[in-house]
């Protein structure tokens, strides 16, 4: 058999989250910090690629291949090695499964989320210092800030519904990963749903950590003075403010129903409950 079957991806899952929930929390940053760098490259590509491609191949085109070339950051994060939040979020299972206390899943969880969002920061430094924003007449930074804008004007539910549907999908894409024997299998199962996220237009906590932080960095810069007042009043909320209780809180608590709920503890119920009873 060439992949897993939903079952053994189960056990894995199991067995990946005890060994989440062992490593020193020295680790846990070190690595949180190279999956926010990472899950911010794919940000970043996707904000190149979008730099007018709409108003050439139409916005499905665009968000298509926006999130195609988004999905190379969870590849990094998976196959090079680092711990992503959101696919933590199935470490649920292994709680559930009762191989790892609800302890050990918040210590990480608190971690890595921090040290994700150190990694996202220190990438929004290197590209704003880049000066690659001013790519096509500072076209590159108008849709960085356009994006940013967007996040940061959704309604609590908006942000909150958005963001399960993400995780729903990138803890899946975790999964097929898990699923697959070769690192030609774990790509293409990472490319689909992650592509189809992006492209729907969810929303994902760590991306949003690069996507936000990045746009309220380009608005104090005077030479972007006039694409900043092209925005009108949506460019009123992109503050650190506005970015946590507008984007960064609702999107975080639906990445985690997303995953940990309709990903971790329902696959669980199908395949990972006699975990709880046998060593997996």
């Amino acid at each position: 058999m060439a992949f897993n079957t939903p079952a053994q991806v189960a056990e894995a899952v199991v067995n990946m989250g005890k060994s989440k929930a062992s490593l020193p929390i020295a680790t846990m940053i070190i690595m949180g910090i190279f999956a926010g760098a990472y899950i911010g490259f794919g940000a970043e590509l996707c904000t190149m690629v979008l730099t007018g491609t709409a108003a050439k191949a139409g916005l499905g085109v665009a968000k298509l291949l926006g999130g195609a070339v988004f999905s190379v950051g969870l590849m990094l994060v998976v196959i090079g090695g680092a711990e992503l939040f959101t696919g933590n979020n199935l470490m649920i299972v292994g709680m559930v499964s009762n191989k790892i206390t609800v302890k050990e899943v918040a210590i990480n969880w608190f971690f890595v989320y921090v040290a994700n969002f150190i990694g996202s920061l220190l990438l929004v430094y290197i590209m704003y210092k880049s000066n690659l924003w001013k790519a096509g007449a500072n076209a590159n930074a108008a849709t960085a800030l356009g994006i940013a804008a967007g996040k940061v004007n959704l309604a609590f539910g908006e942000a909150f519904f958005r963001a399960i549907g993400c995780n729903w999908l990138v803890c899946l894409a975790v999964w097929l990963a898990v699923a697959a024997k070769d690192v030609g299998g774990k790509i293409l199962g990472i490319f689909f749903p992650i592509m189809a996220f992006v492209a729907s237009g969810f929303e994902h906590c760590v991306a949003n950590m690069y996507f936000v932080p990045y746009g309220i960095v380009l608005k104090g810069d005077p030479a972007v003075a006039d694409i900043v007042t092209a925005l009108g009043t949506k460019a009123d909320a992109l503050t650190w403010s506005g970015f946590f209780v507008n984007n960064l809180i609702p999107v975080t608590l639906g990445n985690i129903v997303g995953g940990a709920i309709f990903v971790g503890f329902a696959y669980f119920l199908v395949f990972a409950k006699h975990c709880k009873d046998v060593e997996c």
